[in-house]
């Protein structure tokens, strides 16, 4: 059973100071699940492995930006992470 759980930083800009992106990946219930806190609860969206097209991470000079795209074709963007991070996710979301 892993469990992994991935936050951006706070200082990457993108509203992540107060607010910043998660990305939890649960390999027991094969989800990922992309979390965007808001002052009132957050938004989250599960994405079943098996509806996962494609997985890429933008690179920046210090922090880098994911994108998770469904086989339905809609796009999550998570903005903020530190370039480990970003590769690591990658990394365990490419099948």
């Amino acid at each position: 059973m892993s469990y992994y759980r991935f936050e951006a930083c706070r200082v990457s800009g993108d509203g992540n100071a107060i607010f910043p992106d998660e990305i939890i990946i649960d390999d027991e219930q094969e989800v990922v699940i992309h979390r965007k806190p808001k002052i009132i609860g957050s938004k989250e969206t599960k994405i079943r492995f098996g509806a996962i097209a494609s997985v890429s991470c933008d690179k920046h000079i210090l922090f880098a930006d994911i994108y998770i795209e469904t086989r339905g074709g809609r796009e999550i963007v998570a903005r903020g992470f530190t370039r480990d991070d970003a590769v690591k996710i990658v990394e365990l979301l490419s099948f």
